[in-house]
């Protein structure tokens, strides 16, 4: 298998990359309109290495999804109908003013007058938290720190009105934005780095799709990073600096605490008890510590994000939506509530990963941790009672590693982007049938969704089933049969 070229680790300052174009059917059969798959003899740019190229193409990326959201920008998303005909949803300015941080008010403030203007409680955990109240300071200083106290004489909720908070909500918007483009530029550095012969894999993770729609809508990419963070760590034997990765992201979203579940796995097969226990125990005391300050200043707020997850119903995006509209059984006596879904779901995943467990244990070969992690995810996903769009994000940094093969992952996104369309044509009332109804169209897109996500399980499955599938196994042995032809 050719290979590309570029600077590091030989004598002549170069080092072997596993390049697309020689390695991916789909990258090397559109490079024949530029002159073809990248050959042994093939030149390399001494400044554009496959990072920096990575990272450009992130960069772009992450400014075309502040360019789709723009419409909503231009009018402070005052316009309710064009969030949805535009696409251009986000949560962020909503919560500018819905959750307090127009007047920057710590999120976890247990003060009697503060919860009574404010008694909905950011429902996210306490990362998020931490991020937006950071962000709203950053956002009143660029404002010139205009006087917040002729703002606790109006109603919390004609706050959005205001023309000067209204440019806070755009300078929020702006302020989030570019942090999150730091942090995704970090996540795609690191995610070029876990295979260190093929930082290609990571182009797949700059040039998502998902990434440019969804970048926007929540808080989610705070948490992309840590995941980087800790499948960088692992490949470098850094068990102390996984968990705290681990530890933190948790802090932000719960999903990277099922990174553990493929660490343990491996651990397993390794027999690396240690490694595990640090990892274990560095992913918990991080996430305490991380939590401390919210519990400590109001224990009641800091348990909203658990109670208020606990009692939602089936919501937008999941399966139990479908189920639940198409047999009509809102407001059925035995229609799906809340703790029967609990119930279900939970049983389901807690199945699921009894079979990632005994998948992972019964391998040929032991399982990268990406391929474990996208598989745990994954099973949470599919049965969540919500899926909301941004959730793609969760998937995504290790989707690209686990299979890193353009064809199965524009498969999986192409689901998602149906998804991403769908359901703001949903909540805009466009799906509605003009006779009335039920939104057959955005049961489907849901369908699909979940049916795309399958087949790239399907495919990660395979892989670590027969290791000869997998295409970062495959590329480390022709590396290994190159030096060895080498040597000899």
């Amino acid at each position: 298998m050719p290979v590309g070229r570029g600077g590091g680790g030989r004598a002549d300052g170069a080092e072997d990359w596993i390049h697309p174009t020689a390695d991916d059917p789909v990258v090397g059969a559109l490079s024949e309109r530029v002159g073809g798959p990248v050959g042994e003899r093939a030149g390399h740019h001494p400044w554009w290495t496959p990072v920096r190229v990575v990272l450009a193409l992130t960069a772009i990326v992450l400014a075309l999804g502040m360019v789709q959201k723009n419409d909503c920008y231009q009018d402070t998303w005052q316009n309710g109908q064009a969030r949805y005909t535009h696409m251009c949803y986000s949560d962020l300015p909503y919560l500018y003013t819905g959750r307090g941080f127009a007047e920057v008010t710590w999120p976890y403030s247990d003060d009697a007058q503060v919860r009574e203007r404010y008694p909905e409680v950011m429902e996210y955990p306490v990362g998020i938290s931490y991020w937006a109240w950071g962000a709203a300071h950053v956002t009143h200083w660029l404002n010139g720190s205009p006087d917040l106290t002729s703002r606790s004489d109006r109603p919390a909720s004609e706050l959005g009105g205001l023309p000067e908070v209204q440019r806070e909500m755009r300078i929020f918007a702006i302020v989030n934005a570019l942090g999150f483009a730091v942090l995704t530029l970090l996540a795609a550095w690191l995610l070029a780095g876990v295979t260190p012969r093929r930082p290609w894999d990571a182009a797949a993770f700059a040039l998502s799709p998902a990434l440019l729609l969804t970048g926007l809508v929540n808080w989610d990419l705070v948490a992309v990073v840590f995941v980087a963070g800790a499948l960088w760590a692992w490949t470098r034997d850094r068990p102390l600096l996984t968990g705290l990765m681990i530890g933190i992201g948790t802090a932000v979203k719960l999903y990277p605490l099922f990174l553990l579940g493929g660490i343990l796995v491996i651990c397993l097969r390794q027999r690396r008890t240690r490694a595990f226990t640090l990892t274990s125990v560095a992913a918990a005391g991080s996430w305490l510590l991380a939590n401390l300050p919210a519990y400590l200043s109001g224990p009641a707020e800091w348990k909203v994000f658990w109670s208020f997850n606990s009692e939602r119903g089936a919501d937008l995006g999941s399966i139990w939506l479908v189920v639940q509209q198409a047999l009509d059984r809102t407001g059925d006596p035995f229609a799906f509530d809340p703790h029967t879904i609990n119930v279900g779901s939970w049983l389901f995943f807690g199945a699921w990963c009894v079979g990632v467990l005994v998948l992972g244990l019964t391998a040929p070969s032991t399982p990268r941790l990406a391929q474990l992690g996208f598989l745990v995810v994954a099973g949470f996903l599919l049965v969540n009672k919500v899926y909301s769009p941004q959730y793609v994000l969760w998937l995504l940094p290790l989707a690209v590693l686990a299979r890193p093969r353009w064809r199965d992952l524009i498969v999986w996104q192409a689901g998602e982007v149906l998804y991403f369309a769908s359901v703001w044509w949903y909540l805009g009332g466009f799906l509605a049938p003009a006779a009335g109804g039920d939104a057959g169209f955005y049961w489907a897109a849901i369908v699909l969704r979940l049916a795309a996500e399958l087949w790239l399980v399907a495919m990660v499955v395979r892989d670590i089933w027969s290791p000869r599938h997998d295409p970062v196994r495959a590329s480390a042995q022709v590396m290994t049969t190159r030096s060895n032809a080498v040597a000899v």
